[in-house]
């Protein structure tokens, strides 16, 4: 794999500050088996990791190779979230790893062409008859595809200042030509949404469509179930641009794609438990 100047530096400000989080520098060469002044050049962008040492440190860390390639705004999103630790606990977890070997292993060579970032759009439960926009990454981690999503909710009375921010994290199962999906939200720490989609090819444009459905364990948010429509914009992880762009909107809001508001219907089939 070629790598620039760029992604070279990105890599040594990843590994910076993963080794951050795990205190000494000397204690995470300990454990990987590797030595520390070579170590110290990885960390410096001198140079790179041999493929058999890039592969001892991704693993250590429990992240895939190519994650480790980042630009590093984007990969600090994903590990402030503690997203890599929790879901490395969930591998790990008896219950996961029958489900992985029955669901994700038969099927780990599939949905490659489904990474990459999206606009997430959906009815929202919160501003009645409004549609969120939402932005969504689905990326490959070793032999598992995994997501995230980022939600802002604007104040009623302030419009221009955020009330809101739900973040999102979780796995993506391409089977039998559907793409499931369940997550959890990491700043409240109480939710969790179950999603099953179906890609959709409209002309030049690439969508998915489905159906996503959560609960909380709060009175603010009531179990619901709702369509949701996902327009693909571009390969790599959330960025400033998509971050820019999250907001709630009216239904007649012109950029919000023409096929996804023929998806989603006027949102009276919304369904929200009181």
């Amino acid at each position: 794999m070629d790598h620039d100047a760029g992604n070279i530096a990105d890599f040594a400000a990843n590994l910076r500050f993963l080794c951050e989080r795990q205190g000494s520098i000397s204690t995470v060469c300990r454990k990987i088996g590797l030595n520390r002044q070579q170590f110290n050049k990885y960390l410096s962008g001198l140079h790179l990791p041999s493929p058999q040492n890039m592969s001892l440190i991704a693993n250590f860390f429990g992240v895939s190779v190519s994650i480790l390639f980042s630009p590093a705004f984007e990969f600090r999103t994903l590990v402030e979230g503690n997203f890599f630790q929790v879901m490395e606990k969930l591998r790990e977890s008896p219950e996961v790893t029958k489900f992985i070997e029955t669901a994700i292993i038969g099927a780990k060579s599939d949905g490659n062409d489904l990474v990459g970032v999206y606009d997430r759009y959906q009815y929202s439960s919160i501003y009645k008859g409004s549609i969120l926009r939402s932005a969504y990454c689905i990326y490959r981690n070793n032999d598992f595809h995994q997501h995230y999503y980022i939600e802002r909710f604007p104040s009623y009375d302030a419009p221009d200042k955020i009330d809101y921010v739900f973040k999102y994290y979780g796995f993506v199962f391409p089977v039998a030509g559907r793409v499931f999906s369940v997550d959890f939200e990491r700043i409240q720490r109480n939710e969790l949404t179950f999603g099953v989609f179906a890609p959709v090819q409209r002309s030049s444009k690439k969508f998915m469509f489905g159906i996503t459905s959560g609960i909380a364990a709060t009175m603010f948010r009531q179990p619901y179930s709702t369509k949701v429509a996902l327009h693909y914009r571009g390969p790599g992880l959330i960025g400033r641009e998509q971050l820019a762009s999250l907001t709630v909107l009216n239904a007649k809001d012109p950029s919000i794609p023409r096929e996804a508001l023929q998806f989603l219907g006027d949102g009276s089939d919304m369904i929200q438990i009181m």
